[in-house]
Order: C-alpha cells, then structure tokens, then sequence
C-alpha cells in the first residue's frame, strides 16, 4: 500500500498515530497559513492532531496520483459551520515515508477562521514552525 492510500485510510479512521508513523522524520510540512514550514514528524504530528480537532466534518472526496508517485487528497470539512475545500499534496521519499507535504485550502473566508482556530492552538501547545 502507498504510504498515501495508508495516509488516507489512517486519517479516515481518526487514527492519527497511523498518519504520523507514515511521516518521514525530517518531513516538511507547508501550510496553508505560514510562511515558515513545520519540520519534523514529533511537530507535524502535533500539528495533524490539532487539525483533526479543529475541524467538522472532514472528508476526503478525490484522489489524484502522477507517474512519480506524488498524491494530491482532495478533502471537505468545516471550520465553524463554514464549508472549506481543501488538498493534501504529499511526495514520498525513497523509504515511502511521506517526506514534503503541503496543504492548500479554500476560500479566504474560511482559511481565515480556521488559521486563527490552529493558531491558537498550536500556541498553547508550543508548536512552532520553522525558519529556513
């Protein structure tokens, strides 16, 4: 099984200790409201935790692969009671762990509430990105 169709299954069952073993440990993690990524399987695992709490309703409704193994997870949630779309863009490393994932999410309207929910979070947490 692709670490992506692991991914997805783990994230679908809730299950993120699964997802954060599928991670590579220096993974990168770029997200959709910070300049600076998330590096590292202990924080991007933190941070997946934080997002499964965050959000409502999530799903995953596509799935796109390329010839080189790159996987896109198209995804629907809801972050107070508004409805945002969203893709999980995850490479592999030659291992299968997933070592470059980024996450981009639509519209503004509600990116903004849902960065401010994580952020606050993730503060009170102690979980930072990372300057490169």
């Amino acid at each position: 099984m692709h670490a992506a169709d692991a991914f997805r299954q783990a994230v679908e069952q809730q299950d993120i200790e699964a997802a954060r073993e599928l991670l590579a440990a220096d993974v990168v993690f770029h997200s959709p409201a910070t300049f600076h990524p998330f590096i590292g399987r202990e924080t991007v695992g933190a941070l997946l935790e934080i997002v499964a709490d965050t959000f409502e309703d999530f799903r995953y409704t596509d799935e796109l692969a390329t010839g080189d193994g790159t996987h896109a997870l198209i995804f629907r949630a809801a972050i107070g009671g508004r409805e945002i779309e969203g893709l999980d863009l995850l490479r592999c490393d030659d291992e299968g762990r997933i070592a470059d994932f980024t996450v981009m999410l639509r519209p503004l309207s509600g990116l903004v509430p849902f960065a401010q929910a994580v952020g606050e979070k993730l503060a009170q947490a102690g979980v930072q990105t990372t300057r490169v």
